[in-house]
């Protein structure tokens, strides 16, 4: 594994970037705060906007470590951040990462969440050389689902009662891809990158 920490990844509509202070705002509002995009995930709903400051300056003095990978979503049209995508748990030993990822409801259903996680799988392989990406869902919370078959993950079965999120104990489906499926993809599409 090679410690490149967070770098910026650019895709036809998206900038994957560091967070910074400034991003606080968007992140609040467009969806730290909103109790739909939280319903499934392990974080409650942020009450006011010096939480997300708070938790920004936390992210923000890890960037110096080169096994943090954390990325705001910045959608290119508007110059807004949008949601965020990143390395929820790192196992170096086994060169694998599980990936965690919200985007804002506002930008649900057009493609956005695929296009980010098939960036960041581009990267996490070919420069910070790992091998197993994997991500889970709440089995109720099929949509996520969706996202990770979109960017060529397959699905390694059900963990019951293996997760906890804002809903409670909750099964989980597992998602992964493996460098080898990455780069067997990448050649059926000629060698292209396709976000979309």
């Amino acid at each position: 594994m090679n410690k490149t920490g967070t770098q910026p990844i650019e895709t036809k509509r998206l900038l994957l970037r560091r967070f910074v202070a400034g991003d606080a705002e968007d992140m609040f509002r467009n969806w730290a705060s909103d109790k739909e995009v939280t319903r499934f995930l392990t974080w409650p709903p942020h009450e006011s906007v010096a939480v997300t400051r708070s938790l920004l300056e936390n992210w923000i003095s890890r960037y110096k470590d080169g096994g943090f990978f954390n990325w705001a979503i910045e959608w290119k049209q508007s110059g807004q951040v949008i949601g965020g995508i990143s390395v929820v748990n790192l196992v170096e030993q086994l060169d694998a990462a599980e990936i965690g990822y919200c985007l804002g409801r506002a930008f649900w259903g057009r493609g956005i969440m695929p296009e980010a996680l098939k960036a960041v799988e581009g990267y996490l392989f070919e420069t910070a050389g790992l091998n197993r990406l994997s991500a889970v869902h709440d089995v109720n919370n099929p949509k996520s689902g969706r996202v990770m078959e979109k960017a060529g993950m397959l699905r390694e079965g059900v963990l019951r009662g293996a997760g906890k999120n804002n809903q409670g104990i909750c099964d989980v489906a597992q998602y992964a891809i493996l460098h080898s499926d990455w780069l067997s993809q990448k050649a059926d599409k000629g060698g292209q990158e396709h976000y979309e």
